[in-house]
């Protein structure tokens, strides 16, 4: 396949991820509070987790081993498999969803997802990837680092207060405070929009960028829900508060 084939490739499916974007503003996804019936056979949640998450991993470390990438290429490949680590192998593990159910629909739906997004990345540092050592002194290299583990902070903690709301034999929802969630209702989505802004700054190339498209085109949607089921959910959730971005007029 040569570069210009694979580009095309990429670029199509990040306009189908600006599709799915506008889908899924009239579509809510059926899983974790937004769970409802009539969408097919369910399967545990956490079992659910690991198999939407692992191709990503599994995809990734694969091209890592059959090939011979440069220095620069191994460190991309070893943000992402930090970040895929975690969430197939520790945070299913984290989360308190006892006798939680999610569509198969939802898990065979991600797998796709991450099966096409980990494929055009990890193809294009197996094959195409043109770095050299001197990337780690450029300006994207500082500017891409910083934002990637500034987003990786801001996720972790969020979701750390998040799983706190609640303990193993609790249920139900709570409202969250503290950290950024004293701005906005989805800080967790926030820092990882923000970590893979970086990781497109780090790799500086196509795949990398049509990866964060399709975050955004998942993750917008998702905050959004999330902060109108939020203010329906409770009579007292902070009016100030917007769903994903800080309002410059928020007190």
């Amino acid at each position: 396949m040569t570069v210009s084939t694979f580009n095309i490739i990429c670029i199509v499916w990040a306009l189908v991820g600006v599709a799915t974007y506008v889908l899924l503003q009239f579509v809510t996804a059926p899983y974790g509070r937004h769970i409802q019936k009539g969408w097919g056979p369910e399967m545990a949640n956490k079992l659910g987790w690991i198999l939407m998450e692992v191709p990503s991993f599994l995809i990734i470390l694969y091209f890592v081993l059959i090939s011979n990438q440069s220095n620069y290429a191994l460190f991309l490949s070893s943000l992402w498999l930090v970040h895929y680590f975690n969430r197939t192998f520790i945070y299913p593990f984290r989360i308190h969803t006892k006798n939680k159910k999610m569509p198969v629909t939802i898990v065979l739906s991600a797998v796709f997802f991450n099966f096409i997004n980990a494929g055009i990345n990890g193809y294009y540092l197996a094959n195409f990837e043109h770095y050299s050592n001197s990337a780690f002194t450029s300006p994207s290299f500082i500017i891409g680092l910083l934002i990637f583990l500034g987003g990786f902070i801001i996720n972790q903690k969020s979701d750390t207060i998040l799983i706190n709301l609640r303990s193993p034999t609790e249920q139900g929802y709570k409202i969250p405070f503290g950290f950024l969630f004293r701005y906005v209702s989805c800080p967790n989505h926030l820092g990882e929009l923000i970590q893979w802004a970086g990781f497109a700054i780090l790799a500086w190339n196509i795949p990398a960028t049509c990866f964060f498209i399709w975050t955004a085109a998942n993750l917008l949607p998702r905050a959004n829900k999330h902060h109108i089921w939020y203010l329906n959910k409770f009579e007292n959730y902070p009016k100030n508060r917007t769903a994903i971005f800080p309002s410059i007029f928020t007190k």
